[in-house]
């Protein structure tokens, strides 16, 4: 309870007094009583309810959310030029009343919910897209009045700018933008564009007439049945397809790995051939170095060879047995290609030749 209503209060009570006061001094003059110095109070107690009814009417307290535009019967104007602002105020009584405007922030809601959380809620809006679709857009318009021209907005819209103003401005602005994009742009890709200009032309027709936006909030939209359909038909293809390309990619890969894995075969075996051919390079020059060192041993030594034949026929052996038919003896070798022996003999008569070592 504020102050002023404070005072009213007692001017009402005071009023009450003096009526009461008046009813008993009336009553008693009826009955042939003198009241005496009665009269006097009844004036006094009338004069006091008089003075704080005046008082009353003359205080205003401004809440500090709250702006008063005093309209005046006595001003040039009809309207003080400057509002009231925060605080006490004493104006002229019953010569100028104080209408209060509140400047704290409001929603101004278009959208299909009802209930808003006490925000003004209006119906969404439909516009039509660049490419002929119906959307349905649904959004909230957070403003305030311009604390410093609310005389001006008084003088044109007094209580009616949510109305006349805000609402009309915000739906002919969305709509406006809303046309300028087709609706594949505002589905997705310039969805925050659209958003941005929407919000920049209603600041500027709102600050125009003396209103300030905060914020607007593009809440959502929504499509007809058919072109949802639409979508959802494509973003199923679309999903199908990326499906595919997945199975396309992990073929590659699964391709590409077999191919690694036989590169990785054919190289192993290219460098085992490589490996078993230098073996057998490393082996053959190996055997004909010792074949060299054979030949040259031989060369220095020729009883060598000999040696190694009787060797090889067995150790101990006296005489060689060969068939009755065989002419021949076996000659020993010898180095540089002779042969040692008697030559050719006839063949005995036993049928046995030997030979002595």
């Amino acid at each position: 309870m504020g102050i002023q209503d404070i005072i009213s209060g007692v001017a009402t009570l005071a009023w009450f007094g003096a009526i009461a006061a008046l009813g008993w001094l009336v009553f008693n003059s009826a009955r042939g009583q003198r009241m005496g110095g009665s009269a006097a109070f009844v004036i006094a107690i009338a004069v006091v309810a008089a003075v704080l009814s005046t008082v009353a009417a003359g205080i205003v307290f401004i809440q500090p959310t709250q702006r008063g535009v005093v309209i005046s019967a006595v001003g040039q104007g009809g309207i003080r030029s400057t509002a009231l602002e925060p605080g006490l105020h004493w104006v002229i009584p019953f010569a100028e009343q104080v209408r209060l405007y509140d400047v704290s922030r409001r929603t101004f809601t278009m959208s299909s919910t009802g209930d808003e959380g006490g925000a003004t809620v209006d119906e969404p809006i439909q516009a039509r897209t660049r490419d002929g679709q119906f959307i349905n857009i649904e959004a909230s318009v957070i403003y305030s009045i311009d604390p410093a021209r609310i005389i001006e907005l008084h003088k044109t819209w007094q209580d009616r700018f949510q109305e006349g103003l805000v609402r009309p401005a915000a739906r002919g602005v969305i709509r406006s933008v809303a046309s300028q994009y087709g609706v594949e742009e505002i589905v997705s890709l310039r969805r925050e564009e659209m958003t941005e200009r929407i919000t920049e032309l209603l600041r500027k027709q709102l600050s125009e007439n003396n209103l300030i936006l905060q914020d607007f909030v593009l809440r959502n939209i929504t499509f007809s049945e058919e072109y949802a359909r639409a979508v959802e038909q494509k973003q199923i293809a679309e999903q199908q397809a990326q499906q595919a390309a997945f199975v396309v990619e992990q073929r590659k890969q699964e391709a590409e790995q077999a191919r690694q894995i036989a590169q990785g075969q054919a190289d192993a075996a290219v460098i085992a051939a490589r490996g078993e051919a230098q073996a057998r390079i490393i082996q053959a020059q190996a055997e004909a170095e010792a074949l060299k060192q054979i030949a040259e041993a031989i060369r220095d030594n020729p009883d060598i060879l000999t040696y190694q034949y009787i060797q090889r026929l067995a150790p101990g052996v006296q005489t060689i047995y060969l068939p009755s038919n065989q002419p021949f003896l076996l000659p020993l070798p010898q180095p540089g290609g002779a042969t040692s022996g008697t030559g050719t003999l006839p063949a005995p008569t036993t049928g046995i030749t030997t030979t002595t070592p």
